[in-house]
């Protein structure tokens, strides 16, 4: 019998109760709604690997996931640092 584990927010963020993040226009600000749509998906992701995790699965399936989840995790990453580069050259 394996334990259920809570599966609030993402591994790399943690809990959901978090204060929530606004909500940019794409139009205005475009980096932010990719750093936001990179995060939803990243968060479906963390969710079925914890879901395959807690029924047992070892496949492949779970390493890919795994990796498209560090994937997307690189991206926002990098897309956060250029927001960082933007605002220190102001």
């Amino acid at each position: 019998m394996s334990t259920q584990r809570l599966r609030t927010g993402n591994r790399l963020t943690g809990p959901k109760d978090r204060p929530a993040v606004k909500k940019y226009p794409a139009r205005r600000f475009p980096i932010q709604s990719e750093i936001q749509r990179l995060e939803d998906e990243l968060n479906a992701f963390n969710e079925r690997i914890a879901e395959l995790e807690d029924e047992g699965h070892r496949s492949h399936a779970v390493d890919v996931l795994k990796a498209n989840a560090l994937d997307f995790a690189r991206q926002i990453d990098e897309l956060r640092g250029v927001l960082v580069e933007s605002a220190s050259k102001r």
